[in-house]
């Protein structure tokens, strides 16, 4: 048995290794479609179940595959990656001095067996000037991050507070992933 992360992600690769979790990569083909008519909870669940189960074709019999989906929600509004420039701006700007909710979606496959989970973190951004807002996203960090920011980096600099789990908004909620892990026999602790 192998554990299989189904991302390409390199904040959860770390963040597993972080835990000295031993895991081979199967990158998901799946597209994330954030305009589906459902809840930010289950649409991340969704998410994360899609690209688990699509990486488990590509996986041995007994595997564990994990998926996982990170989504920013602001007013019911869904932000995920934003697609070019302008759109990154437009998604700090809007966020700039609010609070919005940063919700994790984790599916762990085993066989046939699936078990899924949520995490939700409420983060507020620091009220900022659109110099500011140009300038980070000048640095390229918030292009391939859902709601164009990374806690873990310059985005840092944006963050006012967090209330929850600082891994749920760096990409992977561990101790949700923990308790998945669990179900299949894979104890981290």
């Amino acid at each position: 048995m192998e554990i299989i992360l189904a991302s390409a992600s390199p904040r959860r690769q770390q963040l597993l290794e972080q835990i000295g979790l031993k895991f081979k990569i199967i990158i998901s083909d799946i597209e994330e479609d954030n305009s589906k008519d459902m809840p930010p909870q289950e649409l991340a669940v969704a998410h994360a179940r899609d690209k688990a189960f699509d990486a488990r074709k590509k996986a041995a019999d007994g595997d564990v595959i994990i998926g996982a989906d990170t989504i920013v929600v602001l007013d019911g509004h869904v932000f995920g990656k934003p697609l070019d420039r302008d759109q990154a701006i437009w998604m700090l700007t809007a966020l700039s001095g609010r609070e919005h909710k940063v919700i994790s979606g984790v599916a762990v496959v085993k066989d046939h067996g699936i078990f899924t989970g949520f995490n939700i973190t409420t983060v507020k951004i620091r009220q900022l000037s659109p110099a500011q807002i140009e300038r980070y996203v000048d640095s390229g960090e918030p292009m391939d991050k859902a709601g164009a920011y990374a806690i873990q980096g310059k985005g840092a600099l944006l963050v006012e507070s967090i209330n929850g789990c600082y891994n749920n908004v760096v990409g992977l909620p561990l101790s949700t992933l923990s308790d998945l892990l669990h179900e299949v026999g894979v104890e981290l602790l």
